[in-house]
């Protein structure tokens, strides 16, 4: 794995500088990140331009950056599968700002923004996918078709690249401790407490909803323990009694009000 040793100081010093400026003014519709401990690879989040088969999409690429930069030009890659003609099914990138015409002096943000532009208008006399290169020139709607296929299976809305030139491997990282978090402050005694539902017993009875006379839905539990109310007030419903135990009791309740009755007499 590459690191910032393997770039010269005076380099690393123009990339940080580079990709300050990149997050304090991102160019329209791309956002960078990077690796602290590897300036040697950056990562980009490109939103498909609108009115392009690749608008509403995210396409995340990256820049690797050789050990003589900027003398040698990056090589692009994206990470998300897209049908284009200048990207390769392996994700490389064929711009000529990449090749013939690179020069030390053109910086990152020119890179991306081409890159960018290149989603805007193809160039399939230099196609590296040379199936998405012919569709282009010959069946436009078909590759229009293709093109909106693979943005909305793969380039759909995802977590994008944080300000603040953070990794993609701290960023999932943030992900993760925060799903983690929220399970560790759920309260085991009252999961409604934490915005979470409780998990269903075995022996809970099914629930019917109903509208109450304010025109809200009330949910009637037939159990005595479950009281979840949705969109309103919850009606609780004891478990329906047999008449055999219901007798019982009455008998029993009688015999302890008769034994009240004769203690009083006695006083």
């Amino acid at each position: 794995m590459a690191t910032n040793e393997n770039l010269p100081p005076n380099v690393i010093k123009q990339l940080a500088k580079e990709l300050k400026n990149l997050d304090e003014t991102p160019p329209e519709g791309i956002k960078v990140g990077v690796n602290d401990d590897d300036f040697s690879t950056i990562y980009a989040d490109i939103e498909g331009p609108a009115g392009t088969p690749y608008e509403n999409g995210v396409f995340r690429m990256k820049l690797i950056l050789s050990h003589d930069f900027p003398q040698s030009p990056p090589k692009g890659y994206f990470l998300t599968k897209i049908f284009h003609p200048n990207i390769a099914i392996n994700g490389e990138i064929c711009v000529n700002t990449l090749k013939k015409d690179w020069s030390p002096s053109v910086g990152l943000r020119h890179v991306l923004l081409v890159v960018r532009c290149l989603l805007i208008e193809p160039f399939p006399e230099s196609a590296l996918n040379e199936q998405a290169g012919k569709m282009l020139l010959e069946n436009y709607e078909e590759y229009a078709r293709l093109a909106r296929l693979y943005t909305g299976i793969h380039a759909k809305q995802k977590a994008k690249l944080k300000h603040g030139a953070i990794s993609e491997s701290k960023t999932a990282l943030n992900v993760d401790q925060t799903n983690t978090t929220s399970g560790q402050n759920a309260d085991p005694k009252n999961p409604l407490a934490s915005g979470g539902l409780p998990l269903p017993s075995p022996l809970a009875t099914p629930m019917a909803a109903s509208k109450g006379t304010t025109g809200q839905e009330q949910v009637t539990v037939a159990g005595p323990l479950n009281e979840i109310g949705i969109g309103g007030s919850a009606e609780v419903v004891p478990p329906p009694k047999k008449e055999g135990v219901l007798n019982i009791k009455a008998q029993s309740d009688k015999k302890k009000i008769d034994a009240r009755k004769k203690s009083l007499k006695r006083l």
